[in-house]
């Protein structure tokens, strides 16, 4: 086929300036033959078929090789894989499908994706990570600080990629986003106080009335809960580097109805009050309950703040590979 395709090729070229000089040759006078000669119109029309019928070839050697090729693949062409990680949702890994190759204008522009994320292959890793930010404590006022910490969370999501500029170089990797995503986060910080000083109490005053823990120090633990679900609306790309493989990058937010919430456990072992110029150990129930109260109150004034936050960031980085 490309042999008389080559052969076409050259006799298009050749043959305009063949077909003049043969049209204004006269033609030997014999019983047989009659003298002719083609007009313009005739020839332009001569040259156009024999145009159109070397097109017709070379489209169907094109068609035949793309369908050699396609056939050659031991996987479904457009299948993908990807793992990464992401700063909120942990170890990430998606499977989808896009075909940059498809003839159709919409086809090769949408592509969908299954996502997944869990920190639990990673868990011993963000602890360590945890531990060597957390080494010292950090310092978060009134003399407290976070001496530990801990980080969990799950994604899940059902995902559609549309690709502006196709299968274009460069600019074909960009791609917008949407779908439905779920999942949890959950938060837990250790936090305590020390105070040096020969009271041997942590004084501290609620409503009025000063209280302290005995032993110049106090411990509690503040926790957040976010679980999480909605639409969800992003961007990113994907960088080929070679066979197949990828860089890809996601970054979005969960549009999502459900607040972060905010918990503080604070014991009471050991806590005393002032009364009358004395401490004396706080054993009531009833008080306990107040303090409760106040407790709940510091902790909606920050929950408050939580509220107004509701969308939940997701960023994610990786590898990928295409069949």
């Amino acid at each position: 086929m490309k042999k008389i395709s080559m052969f076409a090729l050259f006799a298009s070229i050749m043959f305009p300036a063949f077909a003049e000089d043969a049209a204004s040759t006269p033609v030997a006078d014999t019983p047989d033959v009659v003298k002719t000669e083609l007009s313009a119109e005739e020839k332009l029309k001569l040259r156009q078929e024999f145009k159109d019928e070397i097109k017709a070839e070379l489209k169907q050697e094109y068609v035949d090789a793309k369908k050699a090729a396609e056939s050659e693949h031991g996987f479904l062409h457009g299948l993908q894989i990807g793992a990464g990680v992401s700063a909120t949702s942990g170890l990430n890994g998606f499977v989808g499908y896009v075909n940059k190759d498809f003839d159709s204008f919409w086809a090769k522009r949408f592509g969908v994706r299954l996502d997944f994320a869990t920190t639990k292959p990673i868990k011993s890793l963000i602890s360590d990570a945890i531990d060597s930010i957390v080494d010292d404590g950090i310092d978060i006022g009134d003399n407290l600080t976070i001496t530990d910490g801990k980080i969990e969370a799950s994604h899940y999501a059902a995902l559609l990629d549309f690709y502006p500029f196709g299968d274009t170089w460069l600019l074909g990797g960009w791609r917008i986003t949407g779908g439905y995503a779920f999942g949890d986060m959950n938060m837990a910080a250790n936090i305590a106080g020390v105070l040096d000083g020969p009271s041997g109490r942590y004084e501290f005053d609620l409503a009025g009335q000063k209280y302290a823990y005995t032993g110049n120090s106090v411990r509690g633990t503040a926790e957040l809960d976010w679980e999480y679900r909605g639409p969800y609306l992003g961007t990113g790309f994907d960088i080929g580097l070679f066979a197949g493989f990828k860089i890809y990058v996601d970054a979005g937010v969960v549009f999502t109805n459900r607040a972060a919430e905010l918990s503080l456990d604070v014991p009471f072992e050991n806590l005393q009050k002032l009364d009358g110029g004395s401490w004396v150990p706080v054993n009531n129930d009833t008080l306990k309950a107040e303090l409760d109260k106040y407790k709940d109150m510091a902790l909606d004034e920050a929950q408050s703040e939580l509220d107004d936050f509701k969308f939940y960031p997701m960023v994610k980085v990786g590898f990928m590979y295409r069949f």
